[in-house]
């Protein structure tokens, strides 16, 4: 397991400027008493990535003083409001060269997803081919674990806010899907009516 927790970087996409919550950047929403990034970053670590990337760009400079994220790789993706596909290339291109070979992406407005689905995912690595996602009653969902042998293509096709929809429907057939129902809700807070999930 420790060799898997090196070979398996988390990536955090925390970019994200809040459009429809006023701009309220989603890093910097409250959960449980810290910025959401902070939980979101707690939440990797504790389902067992040790080098954990996460991707900034809306008030990036805020959330540096604000956040506490000690041990992380903080990136700034200064094309953030082009979507999450520019902060996925991002990320991706900040593991260029050290070494890892697998990287579990998640994204910071979905509290709801815990360690325990964390953890799932990132056991479905095997190699640097590995393609895994979370799943909820049979539907895809976050995390998702992508082997390096997929950054380029995933990267090629990365535009708007699809991310790696694109990537991911083209290679349906290779995606080890980790039931997660049981142990995490999927929900997004996108819109003011859905920051009652936040405590």
């Amino acid at each position: 397991m420790t060799e898997n927790n090196e070979q398996v970087a988390g990536l955090l996409l925390a970019a994200g400027g809040g459009r429809r919550l006023g701009g309220r950047p989603k890093a910097l929403l409250t959960h449980q008493g810290h910025p959401l990034v902070e939980h979101a970053v707690g939440t990797l670590r504790a389902g067992g990535c040790t080098r954990i990337h996460v991707v900034l760009g809306a008030s990036a400079d805020t959330v540096r003083e604000r956040a506490l994220l000690p041990g992380c790789v903080l990136v700034d993706n200064p094309e953030w409001a082009q979507g999450m596909g520019s902060s996925l290339r991002a990320g991706l291109d900040s593991l260029a060269g050290t070494g890892v070979r697998a990287v579990l992406v998640s994204l910071v407005d979905q509290p709801g997803i815990g360690p325990e689905a964390v953890a799932r995912v990132h056991a479905a690595y095997e190699s640097d081919e590995t393609l895994a996602a979370a799943s909820y009653d049979g539907k895809r969902g976050h995390p998702v674990l992508f082997g390096a042998r997929h950054w380029t293509g995933i990267a090629a096709t990365a535009t708007g806010d699809r991310g790696a929809r694109a990537y991911l429907k083209a290679h349906e057939d290779e995606i080890v899907l980790v039931e997660c129902g049981d142990v995490a809700q999927p929900f997004d807070i996108d819109t003011e009516s859905d920051l009652v999930h936040l405590e």
